[in-house]
């Protein structure tokens, strides 16, 4: 048996465990607990408090690492050539990927209070997770040092955000077509617009 092997099985390990929550997550939202969560990982809810300390910071870390796949899984359908069309066709396919997300309806249906505050959320690791990941996909705009090159282009990751989440968090909406390409069309319409001084003239 590799170490390699002996490492992803550990039921110890951050891995093993992160992976765990994200599985339970795609289910259960909000409602995963310690004891479930020891459970299918093979520990104790003894061994999760004291590297944890709650089931939020559990619930928070498995959400952060599903966003940053949802932008993974978004670059191998529709991949950025770092062009203003490139990008807002690869961050309309992120936000239609996590409306479409397992996790994003679970999280919705058990714990709505929860999910209505995510739309407004002004601070977090969730939101700097998103306007991080956001800041890479706008770096080719401003070669010359990225997002933190230019100061107009290091205001637009947080404003798209802010029009991301309407269009993304709406897991109602999937299945009807009209009302996904609508939040769609709006979505890259308004982004269109905040990247318009980066695209090239008469484009």
């Amino acid at each position: 048996m590799s170490s390699r092997f002996a490492f992803d099985h550990n039921p110890h390990s951050t891995g093993h465990v992160i992976r765990t929550v994200r599985t339970l997550m795609r289910t259960g939202g909000l409602d995963v607990s310690l004891t479930s969560v020891a459970r299918e990982c093979g520990t104790t809810r003894n061994f999760l408090y004291g590297n944890w300390k709650s089931t939020s910071a559990l619930h928070l870390r498995a959400l952060g690492s599903e966003l940053t796949q949802a932008f993974d899984t978004a670059h191998r359908v529709r991949p950025s050539d770092g062009t203003v069309a490139g990008i807002t066709a690869h961050l309309t396919e992120v936000v239609r990927t996590v409306r479409r997300h397992p996790t994003t309806a679970a999280v919705a249906r058990t714990a709505p209070k929860v999910f209505a505050a995510a739309h407004t959320a002004t601070e977090g690791p969730l939101v700097r997770t998103v306007t991080e990941l956001i800041s890479d996909v706008l770096h080719p705009l401003c070669p010359q040092g990225g997002v933190w090159g230019d100061a107009a282009l290091g205001s637009r990751p947080w404003k798209i955000l802010w029009i991301a989440r309407p269009a993304a968090l709406c897991p109602d909406a999937v299945g009807d077509d009209v009302r996904e390409n609508t939040l769609d069309n709006a979505f890259a319409e308004v982004l269109r617009d905040l990247l318009s001084p980066w695209a090239p003239q008469g484009s």
